[in-house]
């Protein structure tokens, strides 16, 4: 559990700095990055809540 935290907060923290990039600049490559990067986010947070609905159950 504690590692996939640290791959979210690290994907968070990708997602943040290729979006500022993109809206600040109009960098369309790190449009891309940030693109990707939240359907990464979106991965691991079902992830996350399928370990977490499990942890519960113990």
């Amino acid at each position: 559990m504690k590692d996939l935290f640290a791959k979210i907060n690290a994907e968070i923290e990708t997602f943040k700095s290729e979006s500022e990039l993109h809206i600040e600049k109009s960098n369309k490559a790190a449009g891309t990055r940030a693109r990707k990067s939240a359907l990464e986010l979106s991965k691991l947070l079902k992830d996350f809540r399928k370990v977490s609905i499990e942890e519960s159950k113990k």
